[in-house]
């Protein structure tokens, strides 16, 4: 039933595409491109940008494929998303992350965590545009803002008795507002983001916590700016703050700091060869990613994602 329904809202959405409108005014680069969660923005925080290439009164598509890697995990992804008037945004996004280190949580209570388990996750995202243009609006103050939801759903596998164990749901939604800002006669963006959040590590790790851990959402800010070096090039850096919302149950229960989440960051380069195709790649930082099983290592690496448009 799962994969019948992510089947059929690919389907829907590639389906559109051959409405989409290839042709259009839109600058290269000034959609953003595909962020982890589907939506369009940066690799790691959204933007306020509708995505595809879209303008005013037409329909566009796009799609991605991304692959992330540090020291100790892995993680790849693929979605897409439907442009509507540069007004609405649709999006579906997988992310398949592997998580084998976890297979040394059997060292400390009898999980069942089988080897080489992975850690699957559906997101399914809408954005509005409520206010602002930031191209039309770029000799001006006023930013673009949106709003927007994504609603997530987490795939453990036999790393579902871990979560079990720390009271984390299987399923969540953040909302958040982004407000992005051009300077085109300095070739520079800015984006700012504010999540309502409950997720750990996006949602891979599930939805908030047992006590005495963060079970709440909470308000987490993310930034983005990025330089435009020429009209097909950009470099950038992003940062995201994270909940922490497992570190005080890991405590508690003696683990220490071992279930620590730190803040995301990423220093990014993204090229278009054409008006359709963009690539990025970034260096990341993910900080310590459930660190008392990967010897509390800095989870540093890249992020690699391409990316079609119409």
């Amino acid at each position: 039933m799962e994969y019948r329904l992510h089947s059929t809202l690919i389907a829907a959405l590639a389906m559109a595409a051959g409405l989409a409108q290839a042709d259009t005014g839109k600058l290269l680069l000034t959609g953003g491109v595909s962020s982890i969660g589907g939506s369009a923005g940066g690799g790691l925080t959204p933007w306020a940008v509708i995505g595809t290439n879209t303008t005013a009164g037409e329909l566009g598509f796009s799609g991605y494929a991304t692959r992330a890697a540090t020291q100790d995990y892995s993680v790849n992804g693929y979605g897409v998303a439907l442009g509507l008037h540069d007004r609405v945004e649709l999006s579906l996004a997988r992310q398949d992350f592997d998580a084998s280190p976890a297979l040394a949580l059997n060292g400390i209570a009898p999980f069942g965590v089988a080897p080489g388990q992975h850690i699957k996750m559906d997101v399914v995202g809408i954005k509005l545009r409520v206010a602002g243009d930031a191209v039309l609006d770029a000799d001006s103050f006023m930013p673009q803002i949106a709003v927007g939801l994504e609603h997530k759903r987490t795939h453990p596998g036999t790393i579902g008795s871990v979560l079990s164990f720390l009271g984390t749901k299987t399923s969540g939604t953040d909302v958040y507002v982004s407000a992005t800002k051009l300077f085109l006669a300095q070739s520079l963006l800015v984006n700012g983001t504010l999540r309502y959040t409950n997720a750990n590590q996006n949602g891979l790790l599930g939805f908030g916590s047992a006590a005495p851990g963060k079970s709440s959402r909470s308000l987490q800010p993310e930034f983005s700016v990025a330089y435009l070096i020429s009209k097909n090039l950009a470099v950038g850096a992003e940062y995201r703050v994270k909940p922490n919302n497992l570190q005080a149950l890991g405590a508690a229960a003696g683990f220490g700091a071992a279930l620590r989440e730190d803040d995301w960051k990423d220093i990014f380069i993204a090229w278009a060869p054409s008006k359709n195709v963009s690539l990025t790649l970034a260096y990341v930082d993910l900080g310590r990613i459930v660190p008392g099983i990967t010897n509390n290592r800095r989870q540093t690496g890249y992020y690699l994602s391409a990316q079609v448009a119409f």
